[in-house]
């Protein structure tokens, strides 16, 4: 007998593919929702809809009973989990799992330049709190930035001849495969509303993290730190983005920097 398919929004992105392989390769039938109709893999169910509208949600969701909400964006998180779990608790789902980010709830956003520069983890703490509100049975993992996110923040500030860098900023980067891996983990388990954070195996300075850039790259560049101001940046020096109780045994900085085609090509 086929079992329903689990439903996995933001499946065309990095984090979101990973989900999808491991299922795949878990043995379970996986639908995709898209904004865009494209050619769907091997074994995957494409759905389109817009999750900023609610155009099409219900009808992705209908069929299945795990839901694995990947998607995410820089704002208007909150209204696109509203979107879901509006759909999701029409079509009964049984579990929807969500993913977040370390300091969602510790990093204060109220000022213009908070909002500015770190409206991402306003956006993320209103999406848990659609997902914790929605009266459906729920998980939400937080993890610490990916580094696939830090590599696009430092190689377009290696841009730069001269290279800004807030001030006292650190970073626990982890290796979104392991992120994947938990999230399949806790959609194939019941639902545990907000479990233990999960952080990468090193707290670094964003500096530290930018000169092991250049190095690989083989560049040098002058560094200026900046202090932000703001009550986020605040927090965000006294380490709100980080989880060290919570340190995941993968991949380094460097480890994922080394598998880097710039850095393969450069040592043959």
């Amino acid at each position: 007998m086929a079992t329903p398919p689990i439903l996995i929004t933001g499946g065309t992105g990095t984090l979101g593919r990973l989900v999808v392989r491991r299922l795949l390769d878990a043995g379970h039938d996986v639908r995709v929702l898209s904004r865009r109709a494209r050619e769907p893999g091997a074994g995957v169910e494409l759905a389109t809809g817009d999750l900023a509208t609610g155009e099409g949600i219900d009808a992705a969701v209908q069929g299945t009973e795990i839901i694995v909400h990947c998607a995410g964006s820089p704002k208007g998180d909150g209204d696109k989990a509203r979107h879901l779990v509006e759909a999701a608790s029409r079509a009964g789902t049984r579990h929807l799992v969500y993913i977040s980010v370390v300091g969602a709830d510790r990093v204060p956003v109220t000022s213009r330049i908070d909002r500015a520069m770190f409206g991402y983890f306003a956006s993320k703490l209103a999406a848990e709190r659609a997902v914790a509100g929605s009266g459906l049975p729920w998980t939400t993992l937080r993890a610490t930035q990916s580094h696939d996110l830090l590599f696009l923040t430092v190689r377009q500030l290696a841009k730069l001849p001269v290279i800004p860098v807030p001030a006292g900023f650190r970073f626990q980067p982890i290796d979104p495969a392991e992120v994947a891996a938990r999230l399949v983990d806790l959609a194939l388990s019941p639902p545990a509303g907000l479990v233990p954070d999960l952080a990468g195996p090193r707290v670094e300075e964003m500096t530290t993290l930018l000169r092991g850039y250049l190095r690989a790259r083989g560049k040098h560049r002058p560094i200026l730190p900046v202090h932000i101001p703001g009550n986020a940046a605040r927090a965000f020096r006294a380490g709100a983005n980080l989880s060290p109780d919570h340190p995941a045994g993968g991949r380094t900085w460097e480890e994922f920097l080394a598998a880097q085609p710039f850095a393969r090509s450069s040592t043959t």
